[in-house]
């Protein structure tokens, strides 16, 4: 069984459907099913049945699966360790991030990383955090750049190895000239609030910010998909909303929103890079996490002067 074929097949059993697969991994659609086609000629049965959702899984197809998985990793730890005893700082890296880290802190960075290291291409893909880490998972990318908050995103999954390189503030915005901040935790759960769909990682920050205060979370004025629009909304008039710092930092500076007190702990999300554990590690990919260690500079503390406050809390 070649390695191709193998990684065609998961691409199908991920995707469900040959022309998504096909798009995985950059080929054409005809190429993919004469590969699963010749995979399951290899083989003696058909690994695939169509249902109304897509391609399924036969018991063959699902008995495959996990082997196949096994065979990729096992040939990228031996490229990886062939790699090493040569030293060869060479190579490919995929890499994932949220929008607000790739464009705030992410850009900068990889740009110096690539400086110092010209022999590694890279390449990065921006989405939310649950599309990235089904990536990670698949092998389809190297390393995740995200917040997360009490391993809220890896879970408990040990196939998965993180590191925290920041403590990024968490902010609480209004639209300017919102006027005095409200007296306490259980005053602003009464407010309106803006944020994003539950299962999101910035959700799961502003629900625990109320819920480990023993409150419920406010209700919501409005539930939005990405950190600009929250911006907006909230520069509208729509609501409230705790948010990282740096996802709203260009709106603040611009005086659209401003920045009130949070009236409890100073909040912080962990910025977090995540990747797969593995025997044998890439040289590129050790090169790119030993860099993203010393690379990120500290942020700005939660509780630092607030420029943009309109009032104290009494």
């Amino acid at each position: 069984m070649h390695p191709r074929l193998l990684k065609t097949f998961l691409a199908v059993a991920r995707c469900r459907n040959i022309t998504r697969a096909a798009e995985a991994v950059h080929l054409a659609q005809s190429s993919v099913s004469d590969q699963i086609q010749a995979l399951e000629a290899e083989l003696g049965t058909a690994l695939f049945t169509r249902s109304r959702s897509g391609l399924d899984l036969t018991p063959a197809g699902q008995a495959l699966r996990p082997y196949a998985e096994d065979i990729l990793a096992l040939a990228d730890e031996a490229r990886a360790t062939v790699q090493a005893t040569v030293g060869q700082a060479a190579g490919s890296l995929s890499i994932g991030a949220l929008e607000t880290i790739a464009s705030a802190r992410l850009a900068p960075w990889l740009a110096r990383f690539q400086a110092d290291h010209s022999g590694i291409s890279t390449r990065l893909k921006v989405a939310g955090s649950g599309a990235l880490l089904r990536l990670l998972e698949d092998g389809e990318i190297d390393a995740v750049f995200c917040f997360d908050s009490g391993g809220f995103i890896t879970g408990a999954d040990e196939r998965l190895a993180r590191r925290t390189l920041a403590a990024e503030p968490l902010v609480l915005v209004a639209a300017a000239g919102q006027g005095q901040a409200p007296d306490g935790l259980a005053d602003l759960a009464a407010m309106r609030f803006v944020a994003t769909e539950p299962g999101c990682v910035y959700r799961h920050l502003f629900d625990s910010a109320f819920t480990e205060a023993g409150l419920a979370a406010p209700k919501l004025a409005a539930e939005v998909g990405s950190i600009g629009a929250i911006a907006g909304l909230v520069a509208a008039g729509a609501g409230f909303a705790l948010v990282p710092r740096l996802a709203v930092s260009e709106a603040l500076e611009r005086g659209e929103i401003i920045e009130m007190p949070w009236p409890g702990q100073a909040r912080t999300a962990a910025l977090t890079v995540i990747w797969r554990r593995r025997r044998v590690q890439p040289p590129a990919l050790k090169l790119l996490l030993a860099a993203a260690a010393d690379g990120f500079a500290p942020v700005k503390p939660a509780d630092a002067r607030l420029r943009h406050a309109v009032s104290s809390l009494s």
